[in-house]
């Protein structure tokens, strides 16, 4: 499904039509919004990729966030976090969604304390050269294209999805530019 010859980057946080055009306007970068109507299925346009960078709005771990957000607002959802992560496991599994190879998180400074325990906290302790945070402006995500980190990929989301339950918000670890710390402000 994927393209070899592409990198592929989902854009997360403070997403904006005018960001998403401007990098579109790049020779290297294949910039989309997949989440509005009548968006292109993902497949297709991964399938589809020639240009060295795919940019696009589509988290295929967007359910299971929302999901682990509300089971620690209400315990008692438990299972629609079980019912999101296999859901997403099962996508993965049938090729029929990726993780990306990096999420860029646009705003992270605005990000509300949940969200950001979310992406610079889990995400990013699952895989902390995958998660970058980033200024909300066209100027800011086109540096951070061209400085990629490198790093070891996503473990395999069968290791670490099933164990969402465990990782509390409140001890999530933000990554910040100064490496890991506290959600505590």
């Amino acid at each position: 499904m994927r393209s070899p010859s592409s990198t592929v980057v989902v854009l997360a946080g403070a997403v904006t039509d005018a960001v998403v055009g401007e990098l579109g306007r790049l020779p290297n970068v294949q910039a989309l919004r997949l989440t509005g109507e009548g968006a292109p299925p993902v497949r297709e346009v991964l399938g589809a990729a020639s240009r060295p960078f795919l940019v696009h709005d589509l988290d295929p771990l967007a359910a299971v966030a929302r999901a682990w957000s509300g089971y620690f607002d209400d315990p008692s959802t438990a299972g629609v976090l079980r019912v999101e992560v296999a859901s997403a496991l099962s996508a993965f599994a049938a090729g029929e969604s990726v993780l990306p190879d990096y999420y860029l998180v646009l705003g992270a400074e605005t990000l509300e304390p949940r969200a950001a325990a979310w992406w610079l906290g889990v995400l990013a302790a699952t895989a902390p050269a995958r998660v970058v945070p980033v200024a909300a402006t066209t100027a800011a995500v086109r540096q951070a294209l061209a400085t990629l980190p490198a790093g070891r990929g996503w473990p395999d989301p069968a290791g670490w999805l099933p164990e969402l339950h465990l990782r509390v918000p409140d001890h999530a670890g933000l990554v910040g530019p100064g490496g890991v710390t506290s959600l505590a402000r």
